[in-house]
Parts: structure tokens; C-alpha cells; sequence
């Protein structure tokens, strides 16, 4: 199940729903390759990944620059692909596709060629994530029957359980320094943010609130994390301390302010937010200052991804 943007009202609802009937986020064949993208893009900027509908059909990943100006479809596909994350060095991009049937997660160079499915499950694969060095790639899927999180070889190889609840367990972000991976979870009976050791032990609940928290996205010092919460009775970007301390909102908007990531020199964020009547990418400073709009399509522009 695709999450969706709600009402604090809403999401309780969401949760109640999720916990009975499997996922719920904030969010082997390789298939052919995608069409020949126009000359003069220039793959090799800071760029940010993102979904869109702004061709019509199902979502799409794009790459727009860190001023909106330049955009690109890089998957070109008719089927669903949500979920981008990019690789370390910031030359490929995981992502999870439906385009064999039910979602798998895929990776493809960042112009979109050389896409390569890893899962062939007949589950729901999604939210990648890679491994600091690019070696692994952590994920979701309800294989187990419930949404547990897995972590494979970055070529899709020796898939390993890492949690083993009865709730949801979703939306892994691998840390910086490649000790914790954090993730969203229902196992304390609310939607919290929680992180925990590389092979599954020690889950730790950062944010404990009775709020809806989801979405999780490290700094890249790995000192912070941002996350979603509606504690303030809509969907705002916090962040707090990578031991769960220091709760802070940045976007402090009546609007719904979604799904963050991080600028490589970690002074500002890119989020989605509905404050302009439909969902574009927005940048903000850390203290707040410096809102800029970066996309204005009518479709909805969402869940960014900041190139490392």
C-alpha cells in the first residue's frame, strides 16, 4: 500500500489499517532500457531524484538541478517506480518498480541506463537504501508476511533478515558511518522513528511520540536525522540528534511538508510540500531561512533525493 498524505486523524486511521493489512510508509530480468533522453543534460551536476506524475501515467523518477531549471524523465517506463536512492558516489540510483508485476527494487545508472532488477519476489520490494561503501543495499518487503527489512549485496545476492516483529517494519536508511540503520516502525504500538545495528539487534525508539512519525533521512555526518511528524497537528520536517534528542521544527508550515533529504554539506534540506495547493520540491535552511521553491509542475512532485 502506497502511503498517503493525511490528516493527523487520518494517519491513525492509516496505522490502524496497516498494522492488519501490511505496508504503510509516509510512502533477475532486466526490463528494456529507457528511450534516449534529449542532448545537453548535463548528468553530471548536483542533481536531486524524484517521483512525478507529470507525464500523465504512473510515477516516474526525475532529476531536476538544485534550482528547478533543468528536469529530466530518467525512467521512461509505464509502470510505477517510486523509492529513488542514490548510490554513494552518486553514479547510480535504487529504486522500486512494478514493472514485472508486483514492486522489486532495481538499480540503473544515473541516465537512466543499465536498469537491473535484484528482487524477483513474488512479495512487495521497496525503499532502498545503500550501504555507506555501496557494497549493500537494506529494503522492505512483506515476504515474511509482514513488512520486515532485509539487507542483499548491492548485485541483488544473499538476501538476510534483519527484523522480526509482528508490526511494521519499513523505510531503512543506512548510516554514514555505517554502524546503525534507522527505520520506520509500528512494533511500539504508534508510528515511530527507530534504529538499530547492522545485523538487527538493539532497536532503539528515537522518537517515542504519539504523534505519526515516518521517513527517516540521515545527515550526512550521520549526526542527525530528519523525519516527518504531524506532533503539531500537521505534517512538518523535524530533525533531532541521530539518539533521538533535540526534536526541532524546521518547516513550521500549516501546509503538509513531506519526505526530506539532505544536501551533501548538510546545511539545507529539500522536502515536498502541498503549500501551493499541489505537491512540489521546495529548499530550506537547517534554521529555517532560505525557502525556495524548486519545481511548479500542476502533478505532484515528491519524495526528493539529494545526490550525495
Amino acid at each position: 500500500m502506497r502511503f498517503t498524505r493525511a490528516s493527523a486523524t487520518g494517519m491513525a486511521l492509516l496505522l490502524a489499517f496497516a498494522t492488519s493489512a501490511g505496508m504503510v510508509a509516509c510512502g533477475g530480468d532486466s526490463p528494456s532500457e529507457p528511450e534516449p533522453e534529449p542532448p545537453g543534460f548535463d548528468f553530471t551536476r548536483d542533481l536531486i531524484a524524484f517521483e512525478t506524475e507529470r507525464d500523465g501515467g504512473a510515477a516516474e523518477i526525475y532529476l531536476t538541478t538544485t534550482d528547478g531549471a533543468d528536469v529530466i524523465n530518467i525512467t521512461n517506463n509505464s509502470a510505477s517506480d517510486w523509492d529513488p536512492d542514490w548510490s554513494p558516489d552518486g553514479s547510480k540510483i535504487a529504486f522500486a518498480s512494478d514493472r514485472q508485476g508486483g514492486f522489486d527494487i532495481y538499480i540503473m545508472n544515473v541516465d537512466g541506463s543499465g536498469v537491473t532488477r535484484l528482487t524477483s519476489n513474488a512479495a512487495d520490494e521497496r525503499y532502498p537504501s545503500w550501504s555507506p561503501d555501496g557494497g549493500k543495499i537494506a529494503f522492505s518487503t512483506d515476504r515474511d508476511g509482514n513488512d520486515e527489512i532485509y539487507v542483499m549485496n548491492a548485485d541483488g545476492t544473499s538476501p538476510v533478515r534483519l527484523t522480526n516483529d509482528p508490526e511494521t517494519d519499513i523505510e531503512p536508511v543506512w548510516s554514514p558511518d555505517d554502524s546503525k540503520i534507522a527505520f520506520f516502525s509500528t512494533r511500539s504500538g504508534n508510528a515511530d522513528i527507530w534504529a538499530m545495528n547492522l545485523d538487527g539487534s538493539n532497536p532503539v525508539n528515537l522518537t517515542n511520540n504519539p504523534a505519526f512519525e515516518c521517513a527517516p533521512f540521515w545527515s550526512p555526518d550521520g549526526s542527525m536525522l530528519s523525519f516527518i511528524t504531524d506532533r503539531d497537528g500537521n505534517d512538518e520536517i523535524y530533525v533531532m540528534n541521530a539518539d533521538g534528542s533535540n526534536p526541532t521544527n524546521i518547516t513550521k508550515n500549516p501546509a503538509d511538508d513531506f519526505a526530506s533529504s539532505w544536501k551533501s554539506d548538510g546545511t539545507t534540506l529539500v522536502f515536498d510540500t502541498d503549500r501551493n495547493g499541489n505537491y512540489d520540491l521546495y529548499s530550506i535552511h537547517l534554521d529555517g531561512t532560505g525557502l525556495t521553491r524548486l519545481t511548479t509542475s500542476s502533478a505532484d512532485d515528491e519524495f526528493p533525493a539529494w545526490r550525495p
